[in-house]
């Protein structure tokens, strides 16, 4: 089963998302257990800093594609319900009290990305692979994508980097301001760690404080969560998401067609 390993070390802890099977595919079991870790973390105020990163050579796949066949055959209403659900499973990490560093190696795509996005900072290796491909999948984009990548990057580059769902690296983020640093992969997590550890030496009142005041909007998030869920149900029911999901398949360039 995916499951989150902690690991707490004096003041700072290391949130490990593990389904390496799968890269660390978004799945309900994986979100299940990262928000029972985050509230377990949310009871333990020693902790003054985090660190989230996946196991093995990638951060997340992205979403896992056998929910996403599966949710094609239920009612709209019950797809959107779930959404709802699969989102704030992975998003309970903006609801922790200290602040939170992704420590991005590999693939991070989609949802994945989003997932790291969603973090206080973002560390990324400079070769990692990146891309927010919903569209190119036939699916509206979720997880908070259409929140969280105008936040960094600027609704100009957002629009872009959506609309064409293309890959770019570790040192494209960090020029586009998604990334605070891009360091060889091999540097990422120590780089992370040895950032959680200058945070956790700062006063936790005031970082604690500063998370609560320059965090996300979370009026304005649940708005964009609302509307993407609405948006993937309507996707999950039109040719193009089948057409996306079977060209990923076979390995061929998808053929959409507005329906």
């Amino acid at each position: 089963m995916p499951h989150v390993h902690l690991d707490v070390t004096d003041d700072v802890a290391v949130l490990t998302l593990d389904d390496i099977a799968k890269k660390n595919a978004m799945s309900p079991e994986l979100g299940a257990a990262l928000r029972t870790t985050v509230k377990t973390l949310q009871n333990t105020p020693t902790v003054r800093a985090a660190v989230l990163t996946g196991a093995g050579d990638a951060f997340s796949a992205g979403g896992n594609l056998a929910m996403l066949e599966q949710l094609r055959s239920v009612s709209a209403a019950e797809a959107k319900a779930f959404m709802l659900d699969f989102y704030h499973r992975f998003l309970s990490i903006i609801d922790l009290p200290m602040p939170l560093i992704a420590a991005v190696r590999g693939p991070a795509i989609g949802a994945g990305l989003a997932v790291a996005a969603a973090c206080d900072i973002v560390i990324v290796a400079d070769d990692a692979k990146l891309a927010i491909n919903f569209a190119k999948l036939g699916l509206y984009p979720g997880m908070g994508s259409t929140f969280f990548i105008p936040q960094r990057v600027g609704a100009a580059r957002a629009r872009e980097l959506l609309a064409t769902g293309r890959r770019f690296t570790g040192k494209e983020a960090l020029a586009y301001g998604f990334a605070q640093e891009a360091v060889p992969s091999d540097q990422v997590l120590p780089r992370a760690m040895a950032m959680a550890k200058e945070i956790a030496a700062s006063a936790p009142l005031v970082t604690g404080a500063l998370k609560a005041h320059l965090g996300w909007d979370k009026d304005a998030l649940a708005r964009a969560l609302e509307r993407e869920a609405t948006e993937q149900a309507k996707s999950y029911a039109s040719f193009d998401l089948g057409e996306g999901l079977a060209a990923l398949e076979e390995r061929r360039t998808p053929v959409f067609e507005g329906r």
